[in-house]
């Protein structure tokens, strides 16, 4: 796919948390193109492309990363956060898909 290996195969294998499944994110699926991926707090914009062009073998135009702040949760008195967590919204090359469905 592209010239000299530029990260390690390790590495990018651990880049990809988990698909965010949800309403939005099926949405955003079948109109713009695009899976959104859960991502380690420290991954950029060209592992991420990488490991998912790795992981998939479909091609991906651009990548767009969004950190999403933990939610602030209680119970009882004693208050506390959830973790921040950073998500990447994949666009794939045209004619291309990833359905999760038939890989699990």
């Amino acid at each position: 796919m592209s010239a000299p290996q530029k990260y390690s195969n390790e590495r990018l294998m651990t880049v990809l948390l988990a698909p965010v499944v949800s309403e939005k994110g099926t949405f955003i699926a079948d109109k713009y193109e695009q899976v959104i991926f859960r991502v380690l707090q420290n991954a950029t914009k060209p592992e991420i492309k990488a490991a998912v062009e790795l992981m998939f073998k479909v091609g991906v135009e651009s990548v767009q990363v969004s950190n999403v702040k933990g939610k602030q949760k209680r119970l009882g008195r004693h208050a506390g956060r959830r973790r921040n967590w950073k998500k990447a919204y994949v666009s794939l090359k045209p004619g291309q898909e990833i359905n999760f469905a038939a890989e699990a």
